[in-house]
């Protein structure tokens, strides 16, 4: 049979180089077809495919039934890593501000990833069904897969109402760890409390960083809250830094052949995601309101305030993002499609305006990226989750990594 030309381009890292030929297969589930394997030559390219998915969760406690598989797409051919943000996993109270670190929200969204990327919940209620002879196939097959398909949480942080989890493929996951480093600074109350700020996990990967962003930056629609929004935008790029290097095989790699970067911008690829807040501003409210009834979103985003600061490039000189093409993301009725607006009852008791149910919809939820070697093949909302006053993001992107094999394998 023919090889492909994209199969042609892969090889897998020097770590997995000396395992038998069976296990090489299964290495790198999804970068490559099950059925050929290539033998690996140096300087070779890897192909990764990474999604990123942001979401504002509202505070609000997700059920036990929650289906995350829709969001994560895993139906469509799963990704390698996935990495979540989420925003107010806890409600943004001064209790949850001030006080101590609630971490039952983020182990429940971490098993509901855990059951979506892995599909337990349908192989439990199977199991179920089937008996104990059942159950024994079942924790049979389950083992064959360990070196295959199964996804294994690489790490999770929470800072108040802001979470990232990272999942990987398992026999991924070692290599993603081995730099693993994450850092959190608030940009909240006082320009220091984490109800606002970021999250960021950085790792490498055969010689190639990796940093991912998870923000949450200052809300308000008023004028000059632009301003909040990228001032909260520089301090997480100027306060974000990393010490740590994972383990100590890893460090004492990183003291002789890679010089680890300590801040966002130093390195190789980057992608900020959350709920950075930007709003559509527009004085004419009535034309605002046309525009949405009528869908007519690329009109709106003539006055979205995030494409305006990328067109000026002040605090995202370097940075893009892909085509804008669905729903805004914010703000919704709860439970419903419905989108939020002033003339919904957004009058208070002296008659006037209530200013925060006069909010036009706008697209809160983005997801930005810098750096070679990327390539973004999907940017969409996700129109079925209405937990939330928000609509939850994803991206998926394909990343080039160079790593060198020794000739012998």
């Amino acid at each position: 049979m023919e090889k492909s030309p994209e199969l042609a381009q892969m090889i897998l890292p020097r770590s997995v180089a000396k395992l038998l030929h069976h296990r090489l297969s299964s290495e790198f589930a999804g970068l490559q077809d099950k059925s050929t394997l290539l033998q690996p030559r140096q300087n070779e390219t890897i192909k990764y495919k990474v999604f990123a998915g942001t979401w504002n969760v509202g505070g609000v406690a997700p059920p036990d039934d929650l289906d995350l598989k829709d969001w994560l797409d895993t139906t469509a051919g799963s990704c390698d890593i996935y990495v979540l943000g989420f925003q107010e996993i806890v409600p943004l109270n001064a209790r949850n501000v001030l006080g101590p670190k609630k971490r039952s929200a983020a182990m429940k969204w971490d098993s509901l990833i855990a059951d979506a990327l892995n599909n337990t919940r349908r192989r439990r209620q199977q199991g179920g069904r089937g008996g104990a002879m059942s159950g024994c196939r079942e924790a049979a097959h389950s083992e064959r897969r360990q070196d295959q398909d199964v996804f294994r949480r690489v790490t999770s942080k929470q800072m108040v109402g802001i979470f990232v989890s990272v999942w990987a493929r398992s026999a991924l996951r070692q290599h993603v760890r081995r730099h693993l480093a994450v850092s959190c600074v608030g940009a909240g109350v006082l320009g220091l409390l984490g109800n606002k700020g970021a999250v960021t996990v950085r790792f490498v990967l055969q010689g190639t960083s990796f940093c991912f962003v998870c923000c949450h930056l200052a809300s308000g629609s008023d004028d000059g809250d632009v301003l909040l929004r990228n001032a909260d935008v520089g301090a997480i790029l100027s306060r974000t830094r990393f010490h740590g290097r994972g383990s100590a095989e890893a460090e004492a790699e990183a003291s002789q052949e890679l010089t680890l970067p300590k801040k966002i911008l130093h390195h190789d690829r980057v992608v900020l995601l959350g709920d950075l807040n930007y709003r559509v501003a527009m004085d004419d409210e009535d034309e605002a309101r046309q525009l949405v009834t009528a869908r007519k979103w690329s009109m709106l985003l003539e006055n979205d305030e995030l494409l305006l600061e990328l067109s000026k490039g002040r605090r995202f000189d370097g940075w893009h993002e892909g085509l804008v093409t669905f729903a805004p993301t914010y703000k919704y009725h709860r439970n419903s499609d419905k989108l939020y607006w002033w003339a919904d009852g957004g009058a208070d008791r002296g008659g006037h305006r209530n200013s925060k149910q006069h909010r036009a919809p706008a697209w809160c939820d983005r997801i930005l990226w810098r750096g070679k070697g990327m390539m973004q093949t999907r940017y969409e909302s996700c129109g079925g989750y209405r937990l939330s006053d928000h609509r939850p993001v994803r991206a998926v992107f394909h990343f080039h990594a160079v790593c060198e094999v020794a000739k012998h394998v």
